[in-house]
């Protein structure tokens, strides 16, 4: 791994313009620096300097779609191979969350709910946590992490990281109340009234979208976002059919067959695949395979029934074959879609959605309630870690400024944190 990290980070050009960084990364990680640190062996400051761009920076360098990201924008991927940032970041992040000791700023005497604990609410929390913020943070799930506990597999994202974070959290003084559901005993109107200042709203998209075919209600039907919480909690045979060919299908279809499964496919409707390359090659090498120009029509208890496409010359689809196609499968798992749950609009005056039931925020990430602010999936609908930071980092910009506080630059929320230099226990 070292030699490998060094031969990367020796490879980089270190560009007066850094596409990678201001074209490939949606939080403007500081990539040539953050190199440049590295091969200095200022380790403890290439890893400040991550932490306070992005604190999730130890989980987007495992999870991010990196080659159409930073390194799909590296000059050197033009002619040959792009630099692997992604190797250099998870040694560096990973690196300081080791070492870094935490210290407590002093209280600025405001108080702020966070609801939801995935990237989103994680990256609020600290943010303000370090600027002076008495946090609270309500989690309706026993675990913090959201999608990083209960939506991305252990065998991709390590769960003692998302501990960690747990860990740095508490240190900083951020009070956590897990298994509480607002919008069920507790309301949002319930924490304004408790004397909040503000609210941070990022609880993601954990509804499964129905399909609106027939046997969706079967007993051997699943949703991919209920399906990853728990493999361990459901037995879905020998044949698994997926439906879908996002990042979320591709989760289930290796999960599955760690579970137990000898053949697992995923189903696309047309030749197009929205998960990352990487995504699909590891779910190849798994042993998964994908089928293409497969419409879902109806689900029985033999397994899905698909339409077949007929596909044109420029490989779009331009019609279907009469017969029907009646695969066999033990379980279908339902992988194509999801929304956020609908609890806080239906008990919160005020908060409206859209049409696609996301939270409407205006440029400030404010919600159509005054002091609610909301980022992330259940504003954007289901993208990458990457995207919830960079909009809860302006949230929590937007938070601050709203409570009357100074927005300071990152290095100096980092400084006040960790102390001028992160040192080793």
């Amino acid at each position: 791994m070292a030699i490998h990290i060094i031969e990367e980070a020796d490879r980089c050009l270190n560009c007066k313009r850094p596409l990678c960084q201001l074209r490939g990364c949606p939080v403007a990680t500081h990539i040539p620096e953050v190199i440049s640190l590295f091969k200095e062996r200022r380790l403890e400051e290439a890893g400040a300097l991550l932490f306070g761009n992005n604190p999730m920076s130890a989980v987007c360098a495992i999870v991010c779609n990196h080659s159409k990201q930073c390194e799909g924008a590296c000059v050197r991927g033009c002619k040959g191979t792009p630099v692997h940032f992604s190797s250099i970041e998870s040694y560096i992040s990973g690196t300081y969350l080791d070492r870094m000791v935490v210290k407590r700023p002093e209280p600025n005497g405001r108080r702020v709910a966070v609801v939801g604990s995935g990237p989103a609410g994680i990256t609020v929390a600290l943010r303000l946590a370090q600027r002076g913020c008495a946090v609270t943070i309500f989690e309706q799930r026993t675990e913090i992490g959201g999608v990083l506990e209960y939506g991305i597999p252990d065998f991709r994202l390590p769960r003692q990281l998302v501990q960690k974070y747990r860990s740095i959290l508490c240190a900083l003084g951020v009070r956590v109340r897990p298994s509480t559901t607002i919008g069920g005993a507790l309301r949002l109107d319930d924490l304004l009234a408790d004397g909040y200042d503000s609210i941070f709203v990022g609880t993601g998209t954990w509804r499964a979208k129905k399909l609106g075919i027939p046997g969706e209600s079967r007993g051997n039907v699943i949703y991919g976002i209920d399906y990853l919480v728990n493999p361990q909690s459901f037995a879905v045979g020998e044949r698994v059919a997926v439906i879908g060919v996002g990042n979320v299908a591709m989760d289930v279809a290796r999960s599955a067959i760690r579970e137990g499964a000898c053949e697992v496919t995923l189903y696309a409707r047309s030749r197009h695949v929205s998960a990352s390359s990487d995504e699909i090659e590891y779910a190849e090498l798994d042993g998964a395979q994908i089928v293409y120009g497969k419409a879902i029509e109806a689900i029985d208890e033999n397994g899905p029934v698909f339409k077949t496409a007929i596909f044109g010359e420029e490989g779009k689809v331009t019609g279907y074959e009469d017969a029907l196609d009646h695969v066999a499968a033990d379980t279908v798992v339902i992988a194509a879609s999801q929304a956020p749950k609908d609890k806080l609009v239906l008990t919160t005056s005020g908060l409206e959605p859209n049409e696609r039931g996301l939270l409407v925020v205006d440029d400030a990430y404010q919600t159509t309630v005054p002091g609610i602010f909301a980022a992330g999936d259940v504003v954007t609908g289901a993208k990458t870690v990457v995207h919830a930071v960079a909009g809860a980092k302006e949230a929590a910009d937007a938070m601050l400024a709203y409570m009357g506080l100074a927005v300071n630059e990152d290095a100096a929320a980092e400084e006040r944190t960790t102390g001028e230099k992160v040192t080793a226990r």
